[in-house]
């Protein structure tokens, strides 16, 4: 794996967008710039490898933390040890020492070594801003475990953003983004490569408008890829790529998350990728039958499942812009507490995809192909 210096080779060819920033360049298409940046600078694209598009490695999810059920009032509190599995798997987030993935740093190493062991490359991590972000972990992860990690800048949904919001305008939040993609987040030198997740509710706040237009500036101004979080509305995803398209982002650089909880007939799938976006499944391993999140009842797919409604859209065409993860945020989900972990994809999903089907050439675009032509700066 070839990972360039940080502090020498990307100071050089991060230099273009550190002056555009500042207003030095007027046009970034005259500059020749495909690379993707990790944690640890950037990496030629045909160094990425497979790669698994959603993930969270080091963030706190405390503030969405579920009510336990009635008939277990004190889950809260409750240890995260064997007997007590069955109870985290059907309410992982009405536990509070579940919901939080800080503290877990020596146990990701180990989780991404075996990732690496089993064909796994690179990750992207995206933990944006209001998630507990910290990229100075996830730069000391990258160096111990040999894995490309790709940090996310941006903001989530709105209840998680910070206390001036409403004062902010959309200058200064795109000068954050760029702050983050051409010098630094959280003050230091590792720099982000991806906008996102970006965090949209369903309606969405003017706030949250307010962000994806900022994101669509950003993306523009700098050609970071975007990666967003839709409503739980079925016709979320669209609304979306209708504001970051007319605010000037680019769709085809863009990635619509959570498919798998969003969507539910092939229908919906086709007439959503007719506009042009990655299309992610990202909930690989997660096999409960609602989420506590859901408006109204709805039944969550299997892995079977998400399988069955990517093979649909692979065969009427959309190979190229399907991508895959486990959109991991709670401990019990790491193998270090009994979960699947971050291998799942490697060996258990591909191997089903293959009986049921779906050809190595099209499973190495998901995992290859597509997530490099998406992660390469334009």
């Amino acid at each position: 794996m070839h990972v360039l210096n940080v502090c020498s080779y990307c100071q050089d060819n991060w230099g273009f967008n550190i002056l555009l920033s500042v207003g030095y360049f007027t046009d970034r298409h005259d500059y020749n710039w495909s690379l993707i940046c990790t944690v640890l600078g950037p990496i030629e694209p045909e160094n990425l490898g497979k790669t698994i598009t959603h993930e969270h490695l080091v963030a706190d999810f405390s503030i969405f933390q579920a009510p336990p059920p009635k008939h277990a009032p004190h889950m809260g509190t409750m240890s995260l040890i064997m007997e007590n599995l069955g109870f985290i798997r059907q309410y992982p987030y009405s536990i509070s020492a579940n919901i939080t993935l800080h503290g877990e740093e020596d146990h990701m190493v180990e989780e991404l070594k075996f990732y690496q062991k089993n064909g796994g490359c690179s990750i992207v991590e995206c933990t944006s801003l209001g998630l507990s972000r910290d990229v100075g972990k996830l730069r000391k992860i990258s160096m111990e475990s040999g894995v490309n990690i790709i940090c996310g800048t941006g903001y989530y949904i709105d209840s998680t953003h910070p206390s001036n919001m409403n004062s902010l305008t959309q200058e200064d939040l795109v000068a954050t983004m760029v702050h983050d993609i051409t010098e630094g987040a959280d003050g230091t030198d590792v720099r982000c490569g991806v906008i996102g997740e970006v965090g949209c509710s369903w309606p969405l706040t003017d706030n949250e408008k307010k962000v994806l237009k900022a994101s669509a500036t950003a993306q523009s101004d700098t050609g970071c890829p975007v990666i967003i979080h839709p409503g739980r509305h079925t016709d979320a995803p669209a609304e979306i790529i209708r504001v970051l398209q007319e605010a000037g982002g680019d769709v085809r650089a863009t990635v619509m998350s959570h498919l798998d909880r969003t969507f539910f007939s092939p229908e919906e799938f086709l007439e959503f990728a007719t506009l042009g976006c990655y299309l992610e499944w990202d909930f690989f391993g997660l096999e409960v039958s609602g989420s506590p999140w859901q408006s109204v009842a709805t039944d969550m797919p299997n892995d079977a499942s998400r399988i069955n409604m990517i093979q649909q859209v692979l065969q009427e065409g959309y190979a190229d812009q399907v991508v895959i993860s486990h959109d991991m945020d709670t401990k019990h989900r790491l193998m270090h507490y009994g979960g699947h972990g971050y291998s799942h994809i490697f060996l258990n999903v591909v191997p089903m995809m293959l009986r049921k089907g779906i050809s190595q050439d099209d499973i190495d675009k998901i995992l290859i192909d597509n997530p490099r032509k998406w992660l390469t700066f334009n």
